[in-house]
C-alpha cells in the first residue's frame, strides 16, 4: 500500500537563521510525477548535500527543496516495463538531490533513465556506505588505468584521504596492490588511512604551494578531492606520462599551474564527473565495486546515522568534522 505521506530531510528557510535543514512530513504529492517510485532504504551524506541543505545556490537553485545525491530501495511502482514492484534499485548523481527531491526523504519518484538494479554481491546498506563517493573514486582509478595506469608504476597520491572519496580511494588501491601516499590535513587521521592500507601518510603542508614550474617526481598518480595549490603541486611532482585524476575542489576551485608539466613531462590531467556518466558504463563500474573492487575495509569507514541525526552531521561535514563516510537509515 502506497502511503499518503512519507518522514524528510528539508531545507527550509527559517526565520533569523537562513536556510536549515528540518525533518517534516511531507505528502506523497510532494515528489514529481516521474516514472518510478521507490522507497528508499539508505542515503548517504555528500559535502553537495550539506551545501544543499544549507543553501547553496550553486547546487540547489530553489528552496524548500530534499537534498540526497544517493539513494538505494525497493520499486513501488513504474511505469517503464524495465522496472517491476520490489525490484532492488540504485540511483545516484543525475538531478537528484540537486533541484530534484533526493535520498534524504523515504520516497523518491525519479526518471527511469536515472535507475539502475542494485549490482550482485552489494547490499542496500553497502551500496550507500559506497554511495556517489565510492563510485567517483572507482571512476577515477578506471579512467586511469585505461591511461596505462599501474600498480607496478609507482606510488600513488591520494589528497582528502581522511574524506569520504579519498579514505574509499585508498583502500580501494591498497586492495589492489597500489602503494597509497595519502595525504591529509587532519594528523589525527594517521592511524585511520594506515589502517585502510595507505604505506604512507603526508600532511597537507608537504603538498602546499611552491613557486618552481617542475618538481621532482613523488608519485605516478594521484586521485585529488581538494584542488587549489594541493593540485598543482601534485601536478608537479608527478611522474613523468602520469595520470592525475581530479575529483573535488574542498580547497579551491581555482588551479594556478603552467603548461610544463603537459608538454615536457606529458601528464594526462583528467576530469572526474560522476552525475552524468552513461548508464552503460556506470552500471560497469558499480560491477566492479560489488567484486573485485569492493573495498575490504568499508564496514570499517562508513558510520550508519538515522534520518533525525542527519541535520547535526550536516553541520559536521560542512565544518571538516567526518571521517570516513557517514550513510544514513530511512526505514522507520
Amino acid at each position: 500500500m502506497i502511503p499518503e505521506t512519507f518522514k524528510a530531510l528539508r531545507a527550509e528557510e527559517m526565520p533569523g537563521s537562513g536556510i536549515q535543514p528540518v525533518i517534516r512530513t511531507l505528502p506523497l504529492s510532494y515528489l514529481p510525477s516521474d516514472e518510478v517510485l521507490i522507497q528508499v532504504h539508505y542515503s548517504s551524506l555528500n559535502y553537495k548535500d550539506a551545501l544543499s541543505a544549507t543553501g547553496n545556490r550553486g547546487v540547489t537553485r530553489s528552496f524548500p527543496h530534499t537534498p540526497g545525491i544517493d539513494a538505494c530501495g525497493t520499486v513501488v511502482y513504474s511505469a517503464d516495463q524495465q522496472f517491476s514492484k520490489g525490484d532492488k534499485v540504485l540511483v545516484h548523481g543525475y538531478d537528484l538531490g540537486m533541484n530534484t527531491p533526493g535520498g534524504f526523504g523515504q520516497y523518491i519518484q525519479v526518471p527511469a533513465a536515472w535507475v539502475m538494479p542494485l549490482p550482485e554481491g552489494l547490499s542496500f546498506a553497502e551500496s550507500m556506505m559506497l554511495g556517489t563517493a565510492g563510485f567517483t573514486a572507482a571512476l577515477a582509478l578506471q579512467r586511469m588505468e585505461v591511461n596505462g595506469q599501474k600498480s607496478s608504476s609507482g606510488p600513488v597520491l591520494v589528497t582528502g584521504a581522511g574524506g569520504g572519496l579519498g579514505s574509499l580511494a585508498v583502500n580501494i588501491l591498497a586492495s589492489l596492490g597500489y602503494e597509497v601516499i595519502a595525504s591529509t590535513g587532519k594528523p589525527e587521521s594517521a592511524d585511520f588511512l594506515r589502517s585502510l592500507g595507505a604505506a604512507q601518510v603526508i600532511g597537507r603542508i608537504e603538498t602546499g604551494n611552491h613557486e618552481k614550474l617542475l618538481l621532482k617526481p613523488r608519485w605516478s598518480g594521484v586521485i585529488d578531492t581538494i584542488g587549489g595549490e594541493y593540485l598543482g603541486t601534485a601536478i608537479k611532482a608527478c611522474n613523468p606520462h602520469g595520470n592525475v585524476a581530479v575529483c573535488g575542489n574542498a580547497a579551491s576551485h581555482l588551479l594556478n599551474t603552467s603548461v610544463y608539466p603537459f608538454i615536457l613531462n606529458g601528464i594526462n590531467l583528467l576530469g572526474i564527473e560522476s552525475a552524468t556518466w552513461p548508464m552503460p558504463e556506470r552500471r560497469k563500474i558499480w560491477e566492479k565495486l560489488a567484486g573485485d573492487w569492493k573495498p575490504p575495509m568499508l564496514k570499517h569507514i562508513a558510520a550508519l546515522i538515522t534520518l533525525h541525526q542527519l541535520p547535526e552531521h550536516i553541520h559536521l561535514i560542512l565544518n571538516g568534522k567526518i571521517k570516513g563516510r557517514v550513510f544514513v537509515d530511512l526505514k522507520d
